[in-house]
């Protein structure tokens, strides 16, 4: 699975840091950036899943086989 971010939909509500902050981070201006965009456990998987849920600029997709 690969999970990717749209920077340009992002309005830097910062859920998906603070849901997986493993997979996701911000850079200066709060915009979204992916730190590990092929999460292995199941535990970091259902996190991100969470993300892509409550995501209010639907910038996070994550797509699985």
């Amino acid at each position: 699975m690969q999970v990717t971010a749209d920077p340009t939909r992002c309005v830097g509500a910062g859920q998906c840091v603070l849901t997986v902050p493993a997979v996701f981070g911000q850079d200066d201006d709060g915009t979204v950036v992916v730190l590990d965009d092929h999460p292995a456990d199941e535990a970091t998987v259902v996190g991100v899943r969470e993300a892509v849920h409550i995501c209010p600029g639907r910038a996070l997709t994550l797509v699985e086989p």
